[in-house]
């Protein structure tokens, strides 16, 4: 008989768990599917969830609007941010549409100031500081669609 590796059957587990938790987290706002694959999701009804930041004391949530089952190739959600700065190296592309608030976008010491209906274009492999002086409220898509693993894996 063959020894069982415990902490991969637990990192399996864990995975496992986590993916029905989040999955079954994004049914809690309104959104319907089509037969044909159309999704619509009433974005007043989405709250988004905390967001660790490796930060002490920053605000931040974010809540992913599909599953990977649902939209494979491109990731979507809310993000929302209070008086708040981090630095992030993205790993995926991603469009940032502002809907209330201001998002700042720092990149090498330049500041970039979006207000609502603004759209920030953000590729791959830039390193930028998120923050926002007061509040903001943002719709992010990012390409591909497994961005939270991309950045787990980049550790």
């Amino acid at each position: 008989m063959e020894a069982f590796d415990v902490g991969l059957i637990e990192k399996i587990v864990r995975k496992v768990i986590e993916e029905q938790m989040k999955s079954s987290a994004l049914q809690k706002f309104d959104k319907a599917a089509d037969a044909s694959g159309v999704h619509l999701v009433k974005g007043s009804t989405v709250k988004c969830n905390p967001f660790d930041t490796g930060k002490a004391g920053d605000k931040v949530f974010l809540r992913d609007i599909f599953t990977l089952e649902e939209s494979p190739r491109m990731a979507c959600g809310f993000m929302e941010m209070e008086a708040s700065e981090f630095d992030w190296t993205l790993v995926y592309d991603e469009i940032d549409y502002i809907i209330e608030g201001t998002l700042e976008i720092t990149i090498d010491g330049r500041k970039m100031t979006g207000k609502p209906g603004d759209v920030f274009f953000i590729p791959k492999d830039t390193t930028i500081k998120f923050g926002c002086p007061d509040k903001v409220r943002f719709l992010y898509v990012t390409y591909p669609a497994n961005w939270e693993q991309l950045v787990q894996e980049r550790g």
